[in-house]
C-alpha cells in the first residue's frame, strides 16, 4: 500500500468530515433541537445560566452527529480503499470484497456500542438477504460487521450469521498489517488541528446565536430564565410563537413554528 496515498485519502477525509460538520453545525436551530430536549432536567440540575444551557445542546448535539459523519466520510472510504473493495449496493452492507472463492461483505460502524438487540437482529437480516442473492455465484459467504474502533472480537453463533472484528483486528484482517490501525492516526499528523481553527469559529457564532434566540424567547427582563415559558414552548398542548432574528441583520420577525415533526440527528 502507498504511503502518500493514504496520507492523501486521509487528508481527503478529514477534508469531507469538516465540511459536513461545519454544514451540520450551522443548519441546526434552537428552535428544533429545543422540542427534544427536557427542561425539567435542566431546571433539575440547578442551571441559571442561558451559556450553559445552549453549550450543553450543541455538545450534545454534535457528539452524535460526529460519530454517524466520521463513520461515513472517514472510516467508509479508508475501508474501501485498504482492503481493494468497492461500495456495496446492498442495503446494510457498505464494502463488498470478492475473490474468486469468497464474497465477503462489510458493514463498517465507527464503533461497537452502537447496536442494540434489534438493530442486531436487522443486520443479520440484510446479511442473510444479500447472502440469498448471491447463491449463484457459488462462492463462500464471508459477512462482518467491522467496527472502526473498540476491542469486539466474535465469530457467528446460531443466533447470528456474521463475524465481529473491531480496532486493530478488523484493519488487520483488510490489511494484512497488524500496525495499520495506529498508522491511520499518526498519518493524520497536523491537519485535524488546521481545520480546528475554522470550526471553532462557527461554534463560537453558533454559541451567540443559540444565546440569543434563547434570551429572546426564554428570558426574562432580569435576565434570568423564565423556565415556565420554556415548558410551555416545550411541552404545552398549544402552540407557542417563536421570536428569532433575521440574518444578517437585526430585525425581528414573529413566525410559526415548524419544528413538531423533525426528527433528532
Amino acid at each position: 500500500m502507498n504511503q502518500l496515498d493514504l496520507e492523501e485519502l486521509l487528508r481527503h477525509s478529514l477534508d469531507n468530515f469538516y465540511q459536513r460538520r461545519l454544514k451540520k453545525l450551522s443548519e441546526l436551530k434552537l428552535r428544533e433541537v429545543l422540542r427534544k430536549k427536557n427542561p425539567y432536567l435542566f431546571r433539575a440540575i440547578g442551571i441559571q445560566k442561558v451559556s450553559e444551557i445552549v453549550t450543553q445542546i450543541l455538545l450534545a448535539y454534535m457528539s452524535s452527529s460526529d460519530e454517524t459523519i466520521f463513520g461515513d466520510a472517514f472510516f467508509e472510504p479508508l475501508v474501501k480503499f485498504c482492503s481493494g473493495g468497492v461500495v456495496s449496493p446492498s442495503k446494510g452492507v457498505d464494502v463488498a470484497i470478492e475473490t474468486e472463492t469468497v464474497y465477503k461483505a462489510i458493514s463498517v460502524k465507527s464503533g461497537p456500542n452502537i447496536f442494540n438487540s434489534s438493530q442486531s437482529e436487522k443486520q443479520d437480516q440484510e446479511f442473510k438477504s444479500l447472502r440469498s442473492r448471491l447463491l449463484k455465484l457459488h462462492k463462500q459467504f464471508d459477512p462482518i460487521l467491522g467496527h472502526a474502533y473498540g476491542r469486539k472480537f466474535a465469530d457467528p453463533t446460531k443466533d447470528r450469521t456474521y463475524r465481529i472484528r473491531s480496532g486493530q483486528a478488523l484493519w488487520e484482517e483488510l490489511t494484512g498489517d497488524p500496525d495499520f490501525y495506529l498508522k491511520i492516526i499518526s498519518l493524520m499528523r497536523d491537519y485535524p488541528q488546521q481545520h480546528r481553527i475554522k470550526f471553532e469559529e462557527e461554534w463560537d457564532k453558533a454559541l451567540n446565536r443559540f444565546e440569543y434566540d434563547f434570551l429572546m424567547n426564554f428570558g426574562n427582563p432580569d435576565g434570568s430564565i423564565n423556565w415556565e415559558e420554556l415548558l410551555r414552548y416545550n411541552s404545552g398542548k398549544e402552540k407557542v410563537v417563536w421570536i428569532s432574528t433575521v440574518v444578517p441583520g437585526t430585525v425581528i420577525e414573529v413566525q410559526e413554528d415548524e419544528s413538531d415533526n423533525t426528527e433528532e440527528e
